[in-house]
């Protein structure tokens, strides 16, 4: 079991907490927050031992969790790797991109794994159909949640459009050639709405929707490929794939066919893949901890998690010339 501690005892961090300490593969330490009040009171309603300060935590652990406002994500990720442990560091991985860029190298120098919180890669909806997307050529994504106080410290943006920026990356076997954006202050001092068209260089375009100001929550995606249509409701974690295949010579009575102009005709077939229950927070956490143990690479790397905030920070860069 590796030797686990929280650094950021919030919303999330006490959800972290929770779960590293009923996981076998962790053996929680303990956590430090930076308001004492706030610990203690975590401490005695849950028993974890509330380290005094980051240092301290750090030196017991062999992993350890950052789950404090992203604008502390470098400085603790920092502290972490620079006393050889292993990073696991929720999204967005800092507040900026030379900041990340800083820590995926500190991490390669000092010989240690670093993994990046986007949950939504653990979301079974889109565990149970990524294999299935190949070469997508038009994306479709919405991400509308009510309003919370929580997170308005950062721009929509990297509040929430984030998850699909990282999740269309990992499909998108392309560079991003442009992006082009816009977003609207509503509520806060940073966009609450904001609507973002990625364009790849090999001609897949990813529309992307997010709002943290709607009457109703949301979360789908669409995939458009050759012969195949994918969505995903990682709200409701469900998933559907209908593609369209050369239709037989005598085709069942019931058979969806389609004929186009040049009289090719196709069969459409629906499929709703087995999505099956977890915990994807929980999943995260433990498969950060077999690659640990395995050596091997981890399922988002600080790499990847840079790459998804250099995108995400070029949509934020488009808002200003609007």
């Amino acid at each position: 079991m590796l030797n686990a501690g929280v650094i950021g005892a919030g919303h999330l961090g006490k959800i972290h907490l929770k779960l590293l300490n009923q996981s076998d593969k962790y053996n929680l330490v303990g956590f430090y927050d930076s308001n004492p009040e706030a610990a203690k009171n975590i401490s005695e309603e849950f028993g974890y031992r509330s380290y005094k300060t980051m240092e301290s935590l750090i030196k017991d652990c062999d992993m350890v969790d950052v789950v404090t406002p992203t604008l502390y994500h470098s400085d603790c990720a920092k502290k972490v790797l620079n006393a050889g442990k292993h990073l696991f560091i929720e999204k967005p991985i800092t507040k900026t991109v030379q900041e990340a860029e800083e820590i995926r190298e500190l991490a390669k120098k000092n010989g240690v794994r670093g993994q990046v919180g986007q949950v939504e890669r653990f979301n079974p909806a889109f565990t149970a159909v990524n294999n299935q997307i190949v070469n997508p050529m038009f994306i479709e994504a919405h991400r509308l949640a009510e309003f919370n106080p929580r997170g308005t410290d950062v721009s929509v943006v990297l509040d929430l459009m984030i998850h699909d920026i990282d999740a269309i990356l990992s499909v998108v076997n392309s560079k991003v050639k442009t992006v082009t954006a816009n977003g609207v202050s509503v509520i806060s001092q940073t966009p609450d709405i904001a609507n973002a068209r990625i364009e790849f260089e090999n001609g897949c375009v990813a529309n992307l929707t997010a709002s943290r100001i709607s009457m109703k929550n949301m979360r789908k995606s669409r995939f458009f490929q050759k012969d195949a249509y994918i969505s995903i409701d990682f709200l409701d974690k469900k998933c559907e794939v209908v593609k369209m295949k050369d239709a037989p010579n005598n085709p069942d009575e019931f058979a969806m066919i389609l004929t186009n102009a040049e009289g090719i005709q196709k069969q459409i077939y629906f499929e709703n893949p087995n999505v099956n229950t977890n915990n994807a927070i929980l999943d995260e956490l433990e498969a950060f901890a077999d690659s640990i143990n395995n050596n091997t690479t981890p399922t988002v790397t600080l790499s990847q998690g840079t790459e998804a905030l250099r995108v995400a920070m070029q949509i934020i860069e488009n808002f200003k010339t609007l």
